[in-house]
């Protein structure tokens, strides 16, 4: 029985359909016991009647309102108070006790539950005690509710349980979507960072020393020009299959596009990578990005002549060294390397920045992740 479970539908006409009606049924033996007794009182039918009625306006109530704590007690107490004073006239009123077990095994905590059961079968007891009902009658009425009290209200106890699992179940649910949404967009805003930040400053750096060369030089402006539409169309797809989360980038890629960009600046590249170990892909990816990081901000702002790129294994730590001999020195982190700190540090390893006279930035990540 489940007719206090205290839910709410969305409107009235929802309410007033739902099946939970047909519980009221039971109602029906309290007129029926006046009229199998051999010699029923000209006021048990009335009594009856009226008992009926007060019943469908309380369970009525615990049906059609919002559960709160006034609308569990508004039917639970009422029903107990009304079953005890009409049980001894009519034993068949002992079903509100059962109404009442719904009730409280629907709304209140296991322990109170329990005790309102236990009083429940109290006052089923006494009221048989001083029930005027001839035995026959008062024993069907009497020890069916006894029964039922515990067993409906049990019932409607676990029940309450599994919807309350349910729910958290499904809060779980919504909480790990949500979490698992965030991750995919801080991804997305520290992928495009990357990606735009690197593609648009060489970009906008092959765009100004072509401004320069029209006149100077046209046949380099022409060839720097083409640079520019491949470092865009390179963007582009690269945005685009970092949103559907495909897109994979590797050491090796990185060191190419990165002699692009420092040349396109008068910067002098030197790499030391003859030792480099075998990386997984996806820490590949992350040092991969890192060092595109690294590299953009070189070109961006560190008015370096020599750029120096080394990567190695110590046998424990896997090491990615950029160097450069700017100006950057002890400059302000930006969202760039803040983003690239967190990347790292989801691999276990550390991202140390140093340096007075230019920036060495020393990024390790442990063996067993790396390899």
């Amino acid at each position: 029985m489940s007719d206090f479970d205290g839910t709410a539908p969305r409107s009235v006409a929802e309410r007033l359909r739902t099946w939970e009606w047909v519980y009221l049924g039971y109602l029906l033996f309290m007129p029926a016991q006046p009229y199998f007794s051999p010699d029923p009182a000209w006021w048990e039918w009335p009594l009856a009647i009226v008992v009926c009625a007060a019943t469908v306006l309380l369970y009525a109530l615990a049906l059609l309102r919002r559960r709160s704590a006034w609308s569990v007690w508004a039917s639970l107490v009422p029903m107990a108070v009304l079953g005890t004073l009409a049980t001894p006239l009519n034993a068949a009123a002992s079903v509100l006790f059962i109404y009442a077990a719904a009730a409280a095994g629907n709304a209140l905590p296991w322990h109170v539950a329990r005790r309102w059961f236990a009083g429940l079968t109290v006052l089923d007891c006494v009221t048989a005690l001083v029930s005027q009902v001839p035995l026959s009658y008062r024993l069907l009425g009497f020890a069916s509710a006894l029964v039922m009290v515990w067993v409906v209200g049990l019932l409607e106890l676990k029940q309450r349980d599994r919807r309350q699992e349910e729910e958290n179940q499904r809060l779980r649910t919504s909480q790990v979507e949500l979490l698992a949404t965030l991750a995919e967009r801080e991804r997305i805003a520290r992928d495009l960072h990357d990606l735009l930040g690197h593609s648009l400053t060489a970009v906008v750096m092959r765009a100004q020393l072509t401004k320069e060369l029209v006149f100077a030089d046209p046949e380099r402006a022409r060839a720097e020009s083409e640079e520019i539409e491949r470092n865009a169309r390179e963007a582009l797809a690269a945005v685009r299959s970092t949103v559907t989360g495909w897109r994979r980038t590797s050491i090796r890629a990185e060191l190419e596009e990165a002699r692009r960009t420092l040349a396109g600046t008068g910067v002098t590249l030197r790499v030391s990578c003859d030792d480099a170990p075998v990386l997984v892909a996806a820490t590949e990816h992350e040092l991969g990005l890192a060092l595109r990081e690294a590299v953009t901000n070189v070109a961006r702002h560190a008015r370096a002549a020599t750029c120096r790129i080394g990567l190695e294994t110590d046998g424990e730590r896997v090491r990615l060294v950029i160097a450069d001999d700017g100006i950057g020195g002890d400059a302000p982190e930006g969202t760039g390397l803040t983003g690239l700190r967190e990347r790292i540090a989801k691999l276990g390893g550390a991202v140390r920045r140093s340096g007075s006279n230019g920036t060495t930035l020393t990024i390790t990540v442990p063996v067993e992740v790396a390899g």
